[in-house]
């Protein structure tokens, strides 16, 4: 049978192209592609230059230090990822899934509160289970630009289980409630318990976790703020739960995080905790993932090791 792409044959095409196309997509340079085909930059390079006279795109542009796909090459993207993951499942399914020997990368999704309290606890066993393995962390915003768990970019992402979509499956992990940050030495805040007056003529930091939006959380924090007969004034949004803690580390704002993650901020920056003067709701984190790599041996392993390094 005959398979042609935009009125090109396929069979014409050294199909070895596309698999630098997918690293290069993947790294974000030739080098970095270079680095995972152990090859040279210049046969990246030229690999790159035979795929675009082929279909006629620039495929990817120099952007400050790396490189950007065009419209045409995004589209490309997912059904070259989702190829190349898939090739990947029936040459390990036929070979049997081996986690010491296994050369594969992992990916995860999580905002950046879960780098800071998972992945360190996620990382050791993946170490210890997979060393021959690449475990690679990417944020919210990644796995929602690219549909990451659809097209098979992303294997697993860190979340609450409203956040999974059509074909998503999700498993709980923990638990955990929210506590304040502020600065140690804040002029207005000394008790350990926030008094709703303080809390409603405080200034506040938002996080927008995902493309610069308010997200799932923040309507069931407003209702509870209504229900307690409480305002909340934001004078600073943040893309990262970093960036809230610092920011509340050098000012008199004050930020919403984890208490999961709220020792780990305390340790590193001159800052203390405080509760809400509310009972903070128990938010559930669960672990997500795709129908399409439901059966994958590789994928189940992996989804396992999360499983062991964070359920409590």
């Amino acid at each position: 049978m005959m398979v042609r792409i935009t009125g090109v044959n396929l069979s014409a095409i050294d199909l070895n192209l596309f698999l630098v196309l997918h690293a290069v997509l993947e790294s974000g340079s030739a080098t970095g592609a270079a680095r995972e085909l152990h090859v040279t930059q210049s046969a990246v390079s030229n690999a790159l230059a035979r795929l675009r006279d082929v279909l006629g795109d620039p495929l990817v542009v120099r952007s400050g230090r790396g490189l950007v796909p065009t419209p045409r090459c995004e589209e490309l993207r997912p059904f070259i990822a989702s190829a190349v993951g898939q090739l990947q499942l029936a040459l390990e399914g036929g070979q049997g899934f081996k986690p010491e020997t296994c050369t594969r990368t992992f990916t995860v999704a999580g905002a950046d509160h879960h780098g800071v309290s998972d992945v360190p606890k996620l990382a050791a066993l993946f170490a210890k289970r997979l060393p021959a393995a690449l475990l690679r962390v990417v944020s919210i915003d990644y796995l929602v630009e690219r549909d990451g768990l659809t097209t098979g970019l992303v294997d697993v992402a860190l979340g609450p289980p409203e956040a999974t979509g059509p074909g998503c499956h999700a498993e709980p992990l923990y638990t955990d409630d929210a506590v304040l940050l502020v600065r140690r030495d804040h002029p207005r805040i000394r008790g350990k318990t926030l008094t709703k007056a303080l809390y409603n003529t405080s200034k506040h930091i938002d996080l927008h976790l995902a493309e610069g939006r308010p997200g799932i959380g923040h309507q069931q924090h407003a209702r509870i703020l209504k229900e307690h007969g409480l305002t909340r004034e934001v004078g600073l949004a943040v893309p990262h739960f970093f960036a809230a803690a610092m920011a509340a580390a050098r000012s008199d704002l004050i930020a919403g995080v984890p208490r999961r993650v709220a020792k780990a901020f305390c340790d590193m920056l001159p800052l203390r905790t405080v509760e809400m003067p509310f009972p903070s709701p128990r938010m559930t984190k669960s672990l997500i993932w795709h129908t399409r790599t439901d059966a994958d041996p590789g994928a189940r392993y992996f989804r396992s090791l999360v499983v062991e390094a964070l359920r409590e």
